[in-house]
């Protein structure tokens, strides 16, 4: 029976690789000298730092920026709050989203339901598995999900025949 998975899932070397570009370019910057300007990945979180809130976004720009560039989608960053850390610092956290959070399954699921196509919607972790009887039905359920979910970053992958 044909089926793909739907995932929501970084390219984290890319991730890495724009952080460590946008962390070089602080380190160059004028503008940024003598400051305490920085970002730094760790696991699946960026932490930024900075000594004003008006740095703090310059800092985020820069990497939107390098992200961009890299051909991740900025969709997959769910910035925090910005936090006081000692004197006038302030750090904040950018977590990177990696699958699907169970809300939005539930929603995908329920679209494929609604939708009257012949294919189901199978919650697997973090991923949504769709099976249907005919490949032109799962096409038409990504044409679906592409246009009714853009708030999050969606790809297709293992598709079956």
């Amino acid at each position: 029976m044909p089926s793909f998975d739907t995932v929501c899932e970084a390219d984290f070397v890319e991730v890495k690789n724009a952080v460590e570009n946008a962390a070089k370019e602080i380190a160059t910057r004028f503008d940024f000298k003598g400051s305490s300007a920085a970002v730094e990945l760790k696991d699946k979180e960026i932490t930024m730092y900075g000594d004003a809130d008006f740095q703090l976004t310059q800092v985020e720009d820069l990497l939107r920026n390098k992200l961009t560039k890299r051909s991740v989608d900025v969709r997959f960053l769910d910035i925090q709050k910005a936090q006081k850390i000692g004197g006038d610092k302030l750090k904040q956290v950018v977590k990177v989203r990696n699958g699907i959070e169970s809300e939005l399954a539930k929603k995908l699921q329920k679209l494929m339901k609604e939708s009257k196509l012949k294919v189901q919607a199978a919650i697997q972790d973090e991923k949504v598995r769709i099976t249907g009887a005919k490949r032109d039905d799962l096409q038409a359920a990504m044409a679906l999900i592409r246009k009714e979910i853009d708030d999050v970053p969606l790809s297709f992958n293992n598709f079956r025949d």
